[in-house]
């Protein structure tokens, strides 16, 4: 009975080991195809204005919940869509640790411009602006695109698989770089950078969505929330809507989420001792 019963876990392991993969490989597909599809066709044929295609990013952004709900009896068999929610909203909210995890996130973009305006030798407040649209919209546009769209699937559905498999260095890394290279298209169709500047702003992207899984797995092992991820994600977008800032940018946030990183791994080997 004891080696069925092995054999039945490890049945229904290999079972969700594949459903996430496909998950994984599906949600790498629509929002490619989203991206190229849909914004494409309605910058290079309708020659879109910039607020429908901010919105039609926005809608791209869904592509991991998209994916994710159409799929859902086979991603999450025996379980339904509210429960699958109840769960993942169901664990307990500290008002404490949710304002510090907003503070950590904000704080680490507002001290890499801090740093920056040192080395460059500038004001603080040259490298913002306000941006082309008014405040309550860059809002809206900001909680509406990655925090909602993005954190059912990332956050609700492949971490608690990654963590579970995982120890909490590997499994935050692994969902970082996953997280950071389904973003590869936007690195070529909707960035500044070319050539040589490619480099530092890759390999930025994938070092700070890893170093983003950290804090948001730092923060969740204990209060297990989905609403954590969608606040981190939140404020780590929000100052993106008023910063102008170049290449050094990200490489200074690069060494800024290395420390975070590292300090967050100290913080767990010391705990694990304890």
């Amino acid at each position: 009975m004891k080696k069925l019963q092995k054999s039945d876990d490890g049945m229904q392991y290999n079972h969700m080991e594949k459903r996430v993969k496909l998950y994984v490989v599906l949600s790498y597909f629509v929002f490619w195809f989203m991206v190229l599809g849909l914004c494409g066709t309605a910058s290079m044929v309708f020659h879109g204005p910039p607020i429908v295609m901010r919105i039609l990013s926005n809608v791209c952004a869904w592509a991991p919940t998209i994916v994710l709900l159409i799929g859902f009896k086979y991603f999450c068999p025996g379980r339904s869509i509210a429960e699958f929610y109840r769960k993942a909203f169901g664990g307990k909210i500290s008002i404490v640790t949710l304002v510090a995890s907003a503070i950590l996130t904000l704080g680490a973009t507002i001290i890499t411009v801090f740093v920056l305006s040192l080395i460059q030798g500038k004001a603080f407040g040259e490298y913002w602006n306000l941006g082309s649209y008014p405040f309550w919209a860059s809002f809206l546009f900001s909680i509406t695109t990655g925090p909602t769209g993005e954190e059912s699937g990332w956050r609700g559905y492949l971490r608690p698989y990654l963590n579970a498999k995982y120890s909490f260095f590997s499994a935050s890394v692994i969902q970082g770089v996953i997280w950071a290279f389904w973003h590869t298209i936007l690195w070529f169709v909707d960035s500044d950078y070319m050539g040589i500047q490619m480099i530092p702003y890759v390999l930025s992207n994938v070092i700070v969505m890893t170093g983003l899984c950290f804090i948001m797995n730092l923060f969740m092992e204990k209060n297990d929330n989905l609403i954590y991820g969608i606040v981190i994600h939140f404020c780590f977008n929000f100052l993106y809507c008023f910063l102008q800032v170049d290449i050094w940018f990200y490489v200074v946030l690069s060494a800024i989420y290395m420390v975070i990183i590292a300090l967050i791994c100290w913080k767990k080997n010391v705990m694990s001792k304890e």
